[in-house]
């Protein structure tokens, strides 16, 4: 495979530009833009999820009031510090969490926050973003947020560049496109070949390509050797020679894919056996 020259200027912002237009399809049938939210939107969608948790809170406190009418100021200060927690940060966690990163702000505006590489958002990114979020959204009325969002090329707040994570634009109803291959003449390779986990960035630009099959072939050849010129150096051996980028993005693909599956399984099963034996009686003894 040869490794093409690396281009800079108009032609390579050109094919930013391009990759920042393609879809990602989540395991939902839902397809993400890679481009990133505007600015706009997503104050939008955080004025809503605002009204909300205010609405939220003032329904909370008034109720404790009315349950809890013996308090003295101090009980009924820890009743609003711990209604603001759980309003702030607690449910905000909990709804991206469980939601893979939508809200009603974000539902709203057809917005969904993912991680850097494309990923559904988990526990410890949406509680960085939450706890960020209390001086950044609450106390400063959202004016961090905004500056932060501004000045970042991705539209990034200051809890995004903590979580690693984005905003980006939903698609819904989208076809999800058939699983990636192993492309028969590289399996050997792959098998023996050291493959490295590929930067954020860079993994999402191939997932995406691979993904996409509507650019002109042209295109798609050009690309497809820049990003194969950029994913070789985190394999080896390289693959034989003559081998056609697109399918040797595929196999890399394909192969990290597998594998941190099965790691995922060796994991789940040593984590499963392991509670089986703190399970049982000490010196299995019988009960």
């Amino acid at each position: 495979m040869t490794t093409p020259s690396r281009r800079t200027g108009p032609e390579a912002a050109l094919t930013r530009a391009r990759l920042h237009e393609d879809l990602i399809v989540t395991g939902e049938a839902v397809a993400l833009e890679v481009r990133p939210t505007s600015v706009g939107l997503r104050v939008l969608g955080a004025m809503v999820d605002a009204v909300v948790y205010v609405l939220a809170a003032v329904g909370l406190i008034a109720l404790a009031t009315q349950l809890l009418e013996g308090l003295n100021e101090a009980q009924l200060g820890v009743v609003q510090v711990s209604t603001f927690a759980v309003v702030m940060v607690i449910a905000p966690t909990a709804v991206e969490t469980l939601s893979r990163g939508r809200s009603l702000g974000k539902l709203a505006t057809g917005i969904r926050v993912v991680r850097d590489d494309g990923g559904p958002v988990r526990l410890r990114h949406a509680l960085a973003r939450a706890l960020t979020g209390v001086g950044e959204l609450w106390l400063s009325a959202g004016s961090i947020a905004v500056i932060a969002a501004a000045v970042n090329k991705r539209g990034k707040r200051l809890g995004d560049l903590l979580a690693g994570t984005y905003a980006v634009r939903v698609r819904e109803g989208a076809r999800r496109p058939a699983p990636l291959m192993m492309p028969p003449e590289l399996a050997a390779w792959a098998a023996g070949a050291d493959i490295r986990a590929l930067p954020d960035g860079l993994g999402l630009a191939a997932r995406t390509y691979a993904s996409r099959t509507s650019m002109t072939p042209q295109h798609r050849a050009e690309l497809g050797a820049r990003l194969a010129a950029q994913v070789e150096p985190f394999v080896a051996p390289p693959p034989p020679w003559g081998t056609a980028p697109e399918r040797f993005l595929t196999a890399v693909l394909v192969a990290r894919r597998d594998r941190e599956y099965a790691a995922g399984l060796r994991a789940r099963e040593r984590e499963t056996t392991e509670a089986a034996q703190i399970a049982r009686l000490p010196h299995e003894i019988p009960g």
